[in-house]
């Protein structure tokens, strides 16, 4: 196949490009920086230079692709409108390029955000949900509807939190926990759906091979939750010693991440942590059902926690980073 991507110099785009570089597929990757893109290189992969907002690189992207990976998006932004410019204007042009160009599989990686939190024991299908409680999850909710409106032959997947090798996003909690003592937000009873990227990486590449999936709307994670409190013992667990837990109330919560918002804009910086995230980060449950992509296509979750979180340990002390 031809396989046309965005994000391949990110953290999921990395395995993705190596899946498909494994399998023989002839790759293209649109670029911002080329000195990011070793593992494009590595893979054989032909490098577009441009952005999400560069036309005429993304009309070569898409030319003759059998399937488009839209991967590439924002998770931090100093303002709402610039998560909508990335996360909606950005998966507009490219849903377009690739509909203009007649690409047979448009895979666009959405986000758990869109269909919102839940309560603990009750996992939501991909139409159950209340929807976004958070700037970033309305722009994901808008690059969606951006991949609806174009015209192009889609199948949208909305990952929960992904970690595994050469993720940063869990980093910190894995540093804390080499070092003893990790936080739990509230009380630690959240329940969470993970998902580990050679799993998620597996589900992006089953949904474009699968008919059923065309027009199709899907979650991809381990079915099996896990709490808050029972994640942090098991990174303890796979860093190799126990940890001590510490309860911070809600309000504190919310102080801290206003705090640490308000630091940042004034840096300059897009804030990963700020006051809009509380809504997320202290919703009772982020669960959900993969029973659908499951049902039409053949893919399913098969890296248990524990030994995801070894495997993510172990790439992290590789690569210098714990």
């Amino acid at each position: 196949m031809k396989a046309a991507v965005t994000g391949g110099t990110g953290f999921l785009g990395s395995h993705i490009v190596a899946a498909l570089a494994e399998r023989g597929d002839e790759i293209r990757a649109l670029v911002r920086s080329p000195a990011r893109a070793d593992v494009l290189r590595a893979a054989g992969g032909r490098l577009v230079l441009g952005s999400l907002e560069d036309e005429p690189a993304l009309r070569t992207l898409a030319e003759g692709a059998d399937v488009v990976f839209h991967l590439a998006g924002l998770v931090a932004a100093r303002s709402e409108a610039e998560f909508e410019r990335v996360n909606r204007g950005g998966t507009e042009r490219v849903a377009r390029a690739a509909a203009r160009a007649g690409v047979p599989r448009f895979v666009h990686v959405s986000s758990l955000a869109v269909t919102g939190p839940t309560v603990p024991g009750r996992p939501l299908d991909e139409t159950s949900g209340p929807g976004p409680v958070s700037a970033y999850g309305r722009s994901k909710r808008a690059g969606e509807q951006a991949v609806r409106a174009s015209g192009v032959a889609f199948t949208i997947v909305r990952p929960p939190a992904v970690y595994g090798p050469r993720d940063r996003a869990f980093l910190p909690l894995f540093r804390l926990a080499r070092r003893g003592v990790v936080p739990l937000l509230g009380s630690g009873a959240q329940e969470l759906t993970l998902v580990h990227v050679a799993d998620l990486t597996a589900a992006l590449l089953a949904a474009a091979a699968a008919p059923a999936a065309h027009g199709r709307t899907y979650h991809a994670g381990n079915p099996v939750p896990v709490t808050q409190r029972a994640l942090a013992e098991a990174v303890g667990r796979a860093v190799g010693g126990g940890v001590r837990l510490l309860t911070l109330p809600a309000w504190v919560v919310r102080s801290l991440l206003g705090i640490a918002g308000v630091a940042s804009r004034a840096a300059g910086s897009a804030p990963l942590l700020d006051l809009d995230k509380a809504n997320e980060l202290l919703a009772p449950a982020w669960t959900c059902s993969s029973e659908a992509l499951m049902r039409d296509s053949d893919w399913r979750a098969m890296v248990p926690l524990e030994r995801g979180l070894e495997e993510t340990a172990h790439s992290y002390r590789k690569a210098g980073w714990l």
